[in-house]
């Protein structure tokens, strides 16, 4: 979908699908550089890193392996709200592996920063983290991404992967979702 489909429900487009594709195969490019000779675990978080995943495992010049899980901590507002549930966990052993989280957005950094201490408790070689999108005034914990895409403004954001209420996901940019939508 692209944004002209939702133009009234968008204030404006941050990131076009070129600027992503973009950054996403050079930051693959590092990924296959840092990790030459190790084998690769790519954890994607659902539901809103399926089009970073995707994009991140077909730019990469590798064999990876891929799992998912599904956390949440939003339910259908606007801000986290602390309490993770786990809705979806690995198929796969993690014990020796490099693994590799996969986010579209890091905010808070709530979510994550639990993600992170639960991964690394299954005994993991090394566990990193790949964001498409960070939100830095928005951190209330200290996260270090490997992999940033890029640093945005402290906006409600939807597109490429990202939701409101389970809508707009398959919009190919990102864009800041218009206030009259979820106020």
């Amino acid at each position: 979908m692209d944004a002209q489909h939702v133009e009234g429900d968008l204030a404006h487009v941050l990131l076009t699908e070129d600027q992503i594709h973009t950054r996403i195969k050079e930051l693959a490019t590092q990924i296959d550089a840092d990790y030459a000779g190790r084998d690769l675990l790519l954890v994607g978080v659902l539901k809103g890193a399926i089009m970073v995943m995707a994009d991140l495992a077909r730019s990469l010049e590798r064999s990876t392996d891929m799992d998912w899980m599904a956390v949440s901590s939003y339910g259908s507002g606007t801000t986290s709200s602390g309490v993770v549930r786990i809705l979806k966990d690995l198929e796969l052993d993690l014990t020796g592996r490099n693994v590799l989280v996969v986010e579209d957005i890091l905010d808070s950094g709530l979510t994550l920063s639990w993600l992170l201490k639960n991964l690394t408790s299954r005994g993991t070689e090394s566990v990193e983290v790949f964001t498409l999108l960070r939100k830095p005034d928005a951190m209330k914990v200290r996260i270090d991404p490997r992999y940033v895409g890029f640093d945005i403004p402290n906006e409600f954001v939807v597109g490429y992967g990202l939701d409101y209420d389970q809508k707009y996901r398959n919009l190919r940019c990102v864009g800041t979702l218009a206030p009259h939508i979820y106020t």
